[in-house]
């Protein structure tokens, strides 16, 4: 298991790595890495959160004037019509910001090695085009999920793929997949995760939210990647994705909060989707078998570990939509109003409220995943029981006022009735 150290991530980010004088220093310190260039990716993130903002309001202006709009339906939480295509500012945030970074010496080299940036590109186009469409004029299942087949397979064809994965049983170990397999893999990864966030897109500020705190997750795995690495360039990608993924989602958040000034919409649900299944396979397929032993199966895992972290609660709701709809005996892809968020509601939260909940239950999970990999089981086990109990206690909140008046109401009535009882006539 790997420790993560502190001051060694600093140290090498301090060797300047965008600086060419200091870069035969940092290749000396980090063996042939470049550092881990914190301040730069705290730019890029922060251009994709700063571009997404003010676009997101001119979007919301042209999806007004072309009639993209939401109007409530039973079902939905919202009561007033609401403006869509807000998944056009996310997207334009952050190809802004990956443009930036191509720019910036200490992040270039990243885009030399590997094809991983320009197919996150590619892929979002076709799935920001197929959102964009659904969400003016509607799209069935079938043709949407073909669009998002699409999306998925210009990731592997452009070489983002789930290569190498480890099997921690019958002394298989570390697998390298085949072409075939390893495009299935990544397919069924991207298209259930797309999916996952798609489904849970039906209250102010959920989909935005979680997709923040999963991509912060992701970026945080894959700086210690880099750290492990000595900042070796072609480790760069992941943590560019999960940080421009990051900076989009916190800059569309304050339009998307309750109350709603703008929905992100299918264009923008699935592009979160994509993109945290773009960076955790980036990252899948930067592990090597000579950075770890074997006997360190958490690590070579946690790709896929922080994958299904991340999007647990989303694929739970999912799943049980899918099972409560085929009991009902109709398509699983027909909607209703009893996802995870409306049974929040009714338990007696605010949607404010319900949204913070879904973010502390994903955070917990998904950020003990990723310190998992940078710390000791034996630290991170103790706060990862302790966030689950908190979630646990702020979750069934209402319920447990509830009771607890009850039993003061119960108790004052005994007491009442007894004094009652005890009076002399």
């Amino acid at each position: 298991m790997r420790v993560f150290d502190p001051a060694g991530l600093l140290s090498v980010t301090a060797l300047g790595a965008g600086d060419p004088a200091t870069h035969h220093a940092a290749q000396s310190v980090a063996g042939g890495g470049a550092g881990v260039p914190l301040r730069e990716l705290a730019l890029v993130g922060l251009t994709a959160a700063a571009v997404t903002y003010l676009l997101t309001s001119l979007v919301r202006v042209f999806a007004i004037r072309v009639g993209a709009v939401a109007v409530p339906r039973v079902r939905d939480v919202h009561v007033i019509p609401t403006p869509r295509l807000g998944g056009l500012g996310m997207f334009a945030g952050m190809v802004a910001a990956i443009a930036l970074a191509a720019n910036l010496p200490a992040l270039t080299r990243g885009f030399a090695y590997t094809s991983d940036m320009s197919a996150v590109i590619v892929s979002g186009t076709v799935i920001v085009l197929v959102g964009v469409i659904d969400d003016r004029w509607g799209l069935d299942a079938l043709t949407k999920f073909v669009g998002q087949l699409t999306a998925a397979g210009v990731l592997v064809i452009m070489g983002v793929s789930w290569y190498l994965l480890y099997v921690p049983f019958a002394d298989i170990g570390t697998v390298v997949l085949d072409p075939l397999q390893a495009g299935l893999l990544t397919v069924a990864v991207t298209v259930a995760t797309i999916n996952a966030v798609n489904f849970i897109d039906g209250l102010d500020g959920l989909a935005a939210g979680l997709g923040l705190i999963a991509a912060l997750a992701i970026c945080m795995f894959s700086l210690g990647l880099l750290h492990d690495q000595g900042g070796d360039v072609s480790y760069y990608p992941p943590a560019l994705i999960s940080t421009v993924l990051a900076g989009a989602c916190l800059g569309f958040l304050p339009h998307n909060f309750s109350p709603a000034r703008i929905f992100m919409g299918d264009s923008g649900a699935m592009l979160i989707g994509l993109m945290l299944s773009a960076a955790s396979t980036s990252a899948s397929g930067r592990i090597a078998m000579n950075a770890y032993g074997p006997a360190d199966v958490f690590t070579l895992l946690s790709p896929l570990i922080l994958v299904a972290a991340v999007v647990f609660v989303p694929m739970l709701d999912m799943l049980m939509a899918v099972v409560r709809r085929t009991r009902a005996g109709v398509g699983f892809y027909t909607p209703d109003k009893m996802h995870l968020h409306h049974r929040l509601v009714e338990l007696g939260h605010s949607q404010r409220r319900v949204a913070l909940i879904i973010y502390l239950w994903v955070g917990v999970l998904a950020f003990s995943a990723a310190a998992s990999t940078l710390f000791p089981i034996s630290v991170v086990a103790p706060m990862f029981g302790a966030g689950l109990v908190v979630a646990l206690l702020v979750t069934m909140a209402p319920r447990l006022k509830r009771r607890l008046a009850e039993f003061r109401t119960r108790g004052l009535a005994d007491r009442a009735d007894a004094s009652a009882a005890g009076t002399p006539r």
